[in-house]
């Protein structure tokens, strides 16, 4: 039935599709019929971050980037859902059109750009949610913000989401908002883990509770980057990192007649620079800080994989799109027959 309505959703332009499509599930959700077209996504808890999720398949930042669709998404089995990405204030994004199909591909070409509500938006949604599943917000910087007041930005976000969120992630690695992957390296990487680390402990200390902080990082890292990263990583303390963000290369889709539009490319294309980067992270960091591998994930197998690379979870968005929500099921019994 699935690929019944994406045929007739590849029709439209694809922004138009995926707001469509969300619209659509609210409806489904609203009716009461959402649950029982959902496939069966057999049960496998596991505690990352101290955290317990039914089972270890979420839905990745950028779908519901303004935590409007909580509730109908809930329904359709996710381990966990992941929304944002949030920024301290509402922004356009990128002119239109911003998003591209590589249908053969299973890809997705994005220049989206943060396009957002703001933080005050986001919250009011969450605070209206009655889906009571594990909830992440990943949370930006405004374009606008000078580079160097960059930490202000990621603290704001922090405050203002940490008494609603069972989970933080930190976006550093989207290549639509200029000169944000910059913030993954060297001196700039850990004075923004330090100031993340200290905004956390802080709000710790206001509402007596920990939540957890995950960075989310680019696959376009060498091996280097990786270690370096990983050190950063595991000397600021924080509590997990989310491999992998859209890559900038095109090495796989040449040819194709979208291959250079500006953005980040997701999907089937992004499986192995994802799993490379996976195992180049579990090599330094073992059991010490859990990885949530996202990346290319379009059936069962490719879910596994990134279990075996050494990740704890794993998140799915443009295998989503195109596999529709069998995907959740197929990923989560792939994952579970690992033992």
């Amino acid at each position: 039935m699935y690929g019944m309505i994406r045929n007739l959703l590849f029709k439209l332009p694809p922004e138009r599709a995926h707001n469509l499509s969300l619209k659509g599930l609210d409806v489904a959700h609203r009716l009461g019929v959402l649950k029982y077209l959902a496939p069966n996504v057999p049960a496998h808890p596991v505690t990352v971050m101290g955290l317990e999720f039914p089972n270890p398949v979420g839905l990745a930042a950028g779908l519901d980037k303004n935590a409007d669709h909580m509730d109908a998404l809930g329904d359709l089995g996710f381990g966990f859902i992941e929304v944002g990405t949030v920024t301290p204030l509402a922004q356009p994004g990128n002119p239109e059109p911003r998003m591209f199909r590589l249908s053969e591909h299973q890809a997705i070409i994005n220049r989206m750009g943060f396009n957002n509500q703001g933080l005050e938006r986001l919250l009011a949604q969450v605070d209206r949610r009655k889906f009571r599943g594990v909830l992440g917000v990943n949370v930006g910087k405004n374009k606008n913000t000078p580079d160097q007041d960059s930490a202000l930005d990621y603290r704001k976000c922090i405050t203002a989401v940490y008494s609603r969120a069972d989970y933080i992630a930190v976006n550093v690695s989207s290549p639509n908002t200029p000169g944000l992957r910059d913030l993954q390296f060297g001196d700039s990487l850990k004075q923004l883990l330090t100031a993340v680390k200290d905004e956390q402990l802080s709000c710790q200390k206001e509402h007596g509770r920990y939540v957890p902080i995950a960075v989310k990082i680019a696959p376009d890292m060498d091996d280097a980057d990786i270690r370096f990263v990983a050190t950063a990583l595991l000397e600021s303390g924080l509590d997990g990192v989310i491999a992998t963000n859209t890559t900038i290369n095109r090495d796989v889709v040449v040819g194709h007649k979208h291959c250079n539009e500006a953005g980040g490319l997701s999907g089937a294309p992004v499986r192995e620079p994802s799993l490379r980067v996976i195992r180049g992270l579990y090599a330094e960091l073992g059991e010490r800080l859990p990885i949530i591998g996202v990346g290319g994930i379009t059936d069962g197998a490719s879910a596994a994989e990134k279990i075996q690379a050494g990740a704890k979870l794993v998140q799915i968005y443009t295998g989503f799109i195109y596999r529709g929500p069998g995907l959740i099921g197929e990923a989560a019994a792939a994952i579970k027959a690992l033992g």
